[in-house]
């Protein structure tokens, strides 16, 4: 290559390059046009075999998706997924994680092949502005997305992401950062809070799981509450969940659990309904009750 058809090459590279980035841009907002607003689900999500059986939950989960059209893409908070700081998943084709132990083997031959998002996960690291969110390309979907995301969509063809839920920081911070996504349910993103508003594994009654509805008083206690302060919105308390007495001590020993139905009510706005499901108890100190917002 002579000097002058060199230098004519290396000018155009940089201009090719913006040119790539601004398809990509384009395509980004392609994918995520704007769509009548998509409902928020927070659910229940319980014992890793709701993935496998048939039962009431399962029930709800399936007939409360055909309340809706199916959406572009999810994104899923799951309990399963602390970190230091927030991430969302970003690879094509996230694995499905059999994150337990202990299950029958019909469970972990369990896969839940679903695309990713990588658009959705710029997307969402975009309009977060609370926090740096990191793309991940090594977790993929936990059992808290998987096992109730394929009662919605069986056939596992809807783009799914999820994001993780950062452990140092108070239900406050979790709360205003939800809010942020909010934008998401007006671009076609059903967005899912999967976890238990009253989950207590140590004080599980394992000789009353057959039980429909048993729950000890303390949790049923601080379910009743809890579904008192989400249909009369007032969030600041469930915010503030630490001061709210023993019952809800007891029905949230880590937050992990908790703090996924925190995101789902901070996307409530007020023009929305909301309707509970699933509102059963199981093994005494595990609640699945899940809602509706929108």
């Amino acid at each position: 290559m002579n000097r002058k058809k060199f230098i004519t090459a290396m000018a155009v590279l940089p201009l090719t390059g913006a040119a790539l980035k601004v398809n990509s841009l384009r395509n980004l907002s392609k994918n995520f046009e704007a769509t009548e607003k998509f409902p928020v689900l927070f659910l229940g999500h319980g014992s890793p075999m709701n993935a496998i059986e048939e039962n009431e939950f399962v029930d709800g989960f399936r007939n409360i998706g055909k309340t809706f059209q199916k959406p572009k893409a999810i994104l899923v908070i799951s309990a399963h997924w602390e970190t230091r700081g927030t991430f969302v998943t970003a690879m094509d084709n996230p694995p499905t994680i059999h994150d337990f132990g202990g299950f029958p083997q019909a469970l972990f031959d369990v896969q839940y092949p679903a695309p990713g998002s990588p658009e959705l996960a710029q997307e969402t690291k975009r309009i977060i502005t609370k926090t740096d969110v990191l793309l991940d390309d090594k977790w993929g979907l936990d059992h808290g997305a998987w096992s109730v995301v394929k009662h919605l969509y069986p056939d596992a063809e809807v783009p799914l992401i999820q994001m993780s839920i950062d452990y140092t920081q108070p239900a406050s911070y979790h709360y205003e950062l939800a809010q942020e996504l909010a934008s998401l349910r007006h671009k076609g993103v059903l967005i899912i809070g999967s976890g238990n508003m009253v989950h207590n594994l140590r004080m599980v009654a394992w000789d009353k799981l057959n039980e429909a509805g048993f729950a000890w008083d303390w949790a049923q206690e601080a379910k009743e509450k809890m579904k008192n302060y989400i249909l009369d919105g007032n969030h600041k308390a469930l915010i503030d969940f630490r001061n709210q007495g023993k019952a809800f001590d007891l029905a949230i020993p880590t937050p992990e659990h908790y703090l996924p139905m925190i995101y789902s009510l901070a996307l409530k706005d007020r023009q929305d309904d909301l309707l509970l499901f699933n509102d059963n108890s199981i093994g005494g100190s595990l609640a699945m009750t899940s809602f509706k917002i929108g």
